[in-house]
């Protein structure tokens, strides 16, 4: 039996056609059912439907064989155990500083004072700014990061950008971009080595798919 780690939402919505290219696909519709484990039609496949923070957690750990899973929550996990060989191309979206219209990023990192940073990545940003030589106060969060700096919270967020709509309409904008994310396909090193008959074939046609839609 092979166990694909999932989480609801976009990730699993463009996961699958993705995965119908490999023949796999779940024999419920995760909207219609509150079950967190799912059937495939293939008799030896099946899902699991967890967290998008928790999938990284489910492979490493060997209750999943596979997952899909994010680059902002891979950089936030641990990756031992765990094997990254491909990039699906799904889930696209970048992950950036953004701040209040009037406030002078450039300038208010060269202060005295720490800048007040909210974020619920807390690592990839503790490192972003390490790099530059600057400690900055993070304060973490889990959601509505938009918020922070509209109340006092925080100077600035680091958080997922995709169209950058909902910055503009809490009148906050990117004033530096961390780095381009993706979803990533993740494998359990000991899986592949023991399931390797079945994941093989399976790692070979997500290859071939999202080869074809690059240059589609």
């Amino acid at each position: 039996m092979i166990t694909i780690a999932l989480s609801k939402g976009r990730i699993f919505e463009e996961s699958m056609p993705l995965l119908e290219e490999a023949g796999i696909l779940p024999t419920e519709e995760p909207g219609s059912t509150r079950k967190l484990i799912i059937s495939s039609h293939q008799p030896d496949v099946r899902f699991l439907l967890v967290r998008a923070s928790d999938v990284p957690t489910y492979v490493a750990r060997g209750a999943a064989d596979i997952g899909i899973a994010g680059l902002d929550v891979l950089l936030e996990h641990p990756t031992e155990g765990l094997y990254q060989p491909l990039d699906l191309r799904i889930g696209r979206c970048r992950m950036a500083v953004a701040a209040p219209e009037n406030f002078d990023y450039p300038n208010n990192l060269k202060g005295i004072a720490r800048i007040k940073v909210a974020t619920k990545y807390v690592n990839t940003t503790r490192r972003h700014f390490a790099e530059k030589g600057l400690h900055v106060d993070i304060i973490k969060l889990y959601g509505s990061m938009e918020l922070a700096p509209l109340v006092g919270l925080a100077d600035v967020i680091v958080d997922l950008v995709s169209s950058g709509k909902t910055l503009a309409e809490n009148h906050l904008h990117v004033v530096e971009e961390l780095m381009p994310i993706s979803s990533r396909l993740i494998i359990h090193k000991t899986a592949l080595k023991l399931k390797s008959a079945q994941i093989d074939p399976l790692l070979t046609c997500l290859e071939r798919a999202v080869a074809q839609r690059a240059v589609a």
